[in-house]
């Protein structure tokens, strides 16, 4: 759920100035994007983007696409809309509360041309292991909102946890994993390097990436 931490006095500004403009509530109903974004163009959701290094740039670099950031921690979320702020980005929106319930009751089906995971959390200790996010029920909730066609991109240095995104996603009904079945995809020259992706590479962790297209109906 969502997070405050600690922020600091120019995320904390942020937060009251500029959330007003670039963060989305919960509405009666499914959120209408369109609206929110001014307009009707190709919609790329990052979940769990962390200090927002990686949306900010993808945001910056394709001024084309609209861009959804789903975050429950408020510093990361201040840091992105320095970030939108310092880089005068229109084409990003923030939502900040548990992905789960915003995939599965917010967002409208079919909405989403791509959708970017990248370092969720491991919950590396075994009793923990239900508690992260790529599951099955996660995945078909990701499936409504994704349009045919439409991109998932995984992305972590846990060794273990990659097993199981792979095992979970490929047995997910409308997914296919475009690097063949059992096998991890090379990482895209696009993705920006995040922090937590350097952390794990200091630490000799191997990062891998999955990628999978969303199948027809």
């Amino acid at each position: 759920m969502r997070r405050a931490g600690r922020t600091t006095a120019a995320q904390a500004r942020a937060l009251e100035q500029l959330w007003p403009r670039f963060g989305l509530e919960q509405t009666a109903g499914s959120l209408g994007l369109d609206s929110a974004f001014g307009r009707s163009a190709p919609r790329h959701c990052e979940i769990g983007f962390g200090d927002g290094t990686a949306l900010a740039a993808a945001a910056a670099a394709n001024p084309d696409i609209d861009f959804l950031g789903i975050e429950v921690h408020e510093p990361g979320v201040g840091r992105l809309l320095l970030a939108i702020e310092h880089q005068e980005l229109t084409n990003v929106r923030i939502i900040c509360h548990d992905a789960v319930e915003v995939v599965g009751h917010w967002l409208p089906a079919a909405s989403l041309d791509r959708v970017n995971i990248f370092f969720p959390d491991p919950w590396p200790k075994k009793r923990h292991h239900k508690r992260r996010l790529i599951q099955p029920p996660f995945l078909a909730a990701l499936r409504r909102v994704m349009r045919p066609g439409a991109i998932l991109h995984l992305a972590t240095d846990w060794e273990h946890y990659a097993g199981q995104m792979l095992e979970v996603a490929d047995a997910s009904p409308g997914f296919e994993n475009l690097a063949g079945e059992g096998h991890f995809s090379p990482r895209p020259e696009e993705r920006p390097q995040t922090r937590f992706e350097k952390r794990g590479l200091r630490l000799g962790h191997g990062v891998r990436d999955l990628l999978y297209r969303r199948l027809p109906d």
